[in-house]
């Protein structure tokens, strides 16, 4: 089995926890990086031992050795640089969210199709192992037929993680760069892929959107309150996102603090930890009979998501089969995300499988 050679397009921060999931394959290796600044490239190029320095994306995919591109970029470059990619005939593991628009999607999933490669979208959380056991225990009836989802985030401030300057942000608060908001339309992609995953699809979703200033004007999307009835039959949903800077949390990441709820007829599963640690509880627990117990996991940290979705799609173009998230599965998210966003314009409700 010849190795999958791998260029990771874009050195931000991020790409650190990305590189994590090629350690000692022997079936897939970092041949090449790519940004558009030279030294962030050279910097994850020695950190990595990997030889190969890209700044032109174009270079990159001219490159016949290279089988397959991480892009780690800015939203709004999601679409053209994965399209550009498949046409090079690679296959393609794009971040969170998808891209701008369903028909944006649409296009990506057609590139694709057409070129006869594969395309993913790299989200972490439903490979984050506390939620693997969650859906096995779901799937295997363990809270009997679930009725409601409750998901949660916060965000918060921290001296123990990652140092974000302003300006690496900024581009996060141009809609026309970024799609949408950072925390309902950028990082709500990790809940909104969650909650399909554990309670199928979405019919219909109405939300209410409200902004808080974080600093010279610039305003962040929350609080929110975004609710959701499944296709699935009584089966409902909520999030809730709010925006707390002056609440202490401790993190070695990010500081957003999220939480789920699956409640069934028979139990309750309580997801209590992703980036951060607030809540004093075990990762993982379960309501049941009258009693609560932890539900022991071996691997908590955010980093064990990564690994694991980078695992999972060397995986599939080694072996075969189908990545978790495909460009069908993450336009779906990418479409209960919007759907959000539309209704709390609107204020109406409105089906994801609508919006375009």
């Amino acid at each position: 089995m010849e190795p999958l050679r791998v260029a990771i397009v874009g050195c931000g921060r991020i790409s650190d926890l990305h590189a994590l999931g090629y350690r000692g394959r022997k079936d897939a290796q970092i041949v090449a990086v790519c940004d558009v600044k030279r030294s962030n490239a050279v910097a994850k190029a020695k950190d990595w031992g990997v030889s190969t320095v890209y700044t032109d994306y174009e270079k990159l995919l001219e490159d016949p050795t290279i089988d397959m591109v991480e892009l780690l970029v800015p939203h709004h470059l999601h679409c053209p640089m994965s399209v550009a990619a498949c046409d090079a005939k690679k296959h393609v593991s794009v971040q969170k969210p998808m891209a701008l628009t369903a028909q944006e999607a649409e296009k990506m999933i057609t590139a694709a199709k057409r070129n006869k490669v594969q395309l993913r979208v790299y989200e972490t959380f439903v490979f984050y192992p506390p939620v693997v056991k969650a859906k096995e225990m779901i799937d295997s009836g363990v809270i009997g037929v679930p009725q409601m989802i409750r998901a949660h985030v916060n965000t918060g401030t921290q001296s123990t993680g990652w140092k974000i300057p302003l300006n690496a942000w900024f581009w996060r608060f141009n809609k026309e760069l970024c799609g949408g908001g950072p925390l309902v339309f950028d990082h709500g992609y990790h809940l909104f892929s969650v909650i399909q995953h554990l309670m199928g699809p979405v019919e219909k979703v109405f939300a209410w959107l409200d902004h808080s200033e974080i600093g010279a004007g610039i305003m962040i999307d929350a609080p929110a309150n975004i609710m959701f009835q499944f296709k699935a039959n009584r089966r409902y949903g909520q999030l809730d996102i709010e925006y707390t800077p002056k609440m202490r949390i401790y993190s070695k990441y990010y500081t957003d603090d999220d939480r789920i709820e699956i409640i069934g007829d028979k139990g309750i599963i309580f997801i209590n930890r992703y980036t951060t640690k607030t809540v004093d509880l075990p990762e993982l627990m379960l309501f049941k009979d009258g009693e609560t117990t932890r539900i022991p996991v071996k691997r908590v940290e955010w980093e064990h998501s990564f690994i694991d979705c980078t695992r999972h799609f060397i995986d599939v173009l080694q072996k075969g089969g189908k990545p978790m998230l495909d460009g069908e599965k993450g336009k779906s998210v990418l479409q209960f995300t919007l759907a959000a966003l539309q209704s709390s314009k609107t204020g109406r409700e409105v089906r994801p499988d609508e919006v375009d």
